[in-house]
């Protein structure tokens, strides 16, 4: 039994090395020549929000006096009781950037809180302890550095609204920045910035002996 190999005609070999050659040449017009012909079939972004509303306002009494930048490498893990990971679970390691504020709450000092000597050259004044702001999350530096979720979950990500939500690992890089920030020297930073700027104000208005004690 013999077996026949068709072979392509010359006129087909002709016609394929000429459709070849205008893909070529195509292909270097649009790089070169029509550098903007591969944004014809591009999309396109639009902002139809409407306009931001003010909800309310509030007087602020607080003077922010440090702010820390940290970073933290959050590892969440979701199992299932009786699943292996590759059926129910979910594992995100998401890597979580953020600002914390210390602050001094000078709306707490009251008229007794500054004591000032006869001839307005001394005082003194008693301050609340520097506080810690809510944690804030910088979106252009947190990320999802890999994600990895189980059959059911994937699954569950094609029928749900928002399968990228990441609110459970932003919270929790949250929490961890803010205890970061507890174990810090921000406050104290916050008060010695605060003292400086006291200072600073009350020997302009002719102070010469200034005195800051944080605690009350």
């Amino acid at each position: 039994m013999t077996t026949s190999i068709k072979r392509m005609p010359g006129w087909a070999k002709v016609v394929s090395a000429f459709v070849l050659v205008l893909v070529v040449l195509f292909a270097g017009l649009r790089l070169a020549v029509l550098p903007g012909l591969r944004d014809v079939f591009g999309t396109e972004t639009h902002d139809n929000s409407g306009p931001a509303l003010l909800k309310s306002i509030q007087d602020m009494s607080r003077y922010d006096a440090a702010s820390g930048n940290f970073q933290v490498v959050v590892d969440l893990e979701k199992d299932a009781k009786y699943l292996p990971d590759a059926i129910r679970g979910t594992r995100t390691l998401y890597v979580g950037a953020g600002t914390v504020d210390a602050y001094v709450d000078l709306g707490r000092v009251g008229q007794k809180d500054v004591t000032v000597n006869d001839d307005r050259t001394s005082a003194t004044l008693r301050l609340p302890h520097a506080a810690l702001g809510k944690p804030a999350l910088d979106p252009d530096h947190s990320y999802a550095v890999s994600k990895q979720r189980g059959l059911l979950d994937r699954l569950g990500d094609v029928f749900s609204d928002n399968p990228n939500d990441e609110r459970a690992v932003q919270r929790l890089a949250a929490r961890h920045i803010g205890d970061a920030a507890k174990d810090s020297r921000l406050t104290a930073r916050a008060e010695e910035n605060t003292t400086g700027m006291l200072e600073g104000l009350l020997r302009s208005l002719g102070f010469t002996d200034v005195t800051v004690v944080y605690g009350t």
